[in-house]
């Protein structure tokens, strides 16, 4: 089985295990990655922390743009995906735990400001109060000049949920584009870059 095979094989297993808080139907294409990670800086020693990295296409990208000295921190909620992450991608710091608790997991490994934030999490099955926690835990570690990449899927764009996120997260942050819709991924995804987390702003 190659590489890609078994990351197939590996969601597949993780969306018939928990089909209501995987929310896509295959992993993120290499458009998709790409532009998801286009936020990691490429040089410094940058921190970088991936919520939701799944099996790890995402992952790769962020890998390939992250600087010798960078760091690459993922945190996966699904125990299965996350011990696969680390057979499989072993240079990634992967942590078992909810985004919920973001603060208090990149605490527990000696983080506690990021340069950077890739996110893949299913918004349009979470409910509102998870939503604004989790954006919270975001604007709280992130530092005043970095960014945030959101993937979002415009087949469910007029669902509650996912209209609640989009409203969350402009009051989140100052700055949030919209990229084109990449119609190379299963199904076809845009992705939000924000940044200038309203709260740093404001205390500023």
């Amino acid at each position: 089985m190659t590489s890609n095979q078994n990351n197939n094989w590996q969601f597949a297993k993780a969306v018939l295990r928990k089909p209501f808080t995987i929310g896509a139907i295959a992993p993120s294409s290499v458009p998709v990655a790409a532009e998801l990670a286009a936020v990691v800086p490429n040089e410094g020693a940058p921190v970088v922390v991936e919520l939701g990295p799944g099996t790890g296409s995402v992952s790769d990208a962020i890998s390939a743009r992250l600087p010798t000295g960078g760091r690459h921190i993922a945190v996966e909620v699904d125990g299965d995906l996350a011990a696969h992450l680390r057979r499989t991608r072993p240079r990634v710091e992967t942590i078992w735990g909810d985004a919920c608790d973001l603060t208090g997991l990149l605490d527990a490994v000696g983080v506690d400001r990021v340069d950077a934030i890739v996110c893949a999490l299913p918004w349009s099955l979470i409910d509102g109060e998870r939503q604004c926690a989790i954006l919270g835990q975001i604007a709280e570690v992130l530092i005043r000049d970095g960014h945030v990449s959101v993937l979002a899927y415009p087949h469910a764009h007029w669902l509650p949920r996912a209209r609640d996120f989009r409203i969350a997260l402009r009051g989140k942050f100052t700055e949030v584009v919209r990229s084109p819709v990449v119609w190379r991924n299963a199904p076809p995804a845009v992705v939000y870059r924000c940044g200038q987390s309203m709260s740093r702003a404001i205390s500023l």
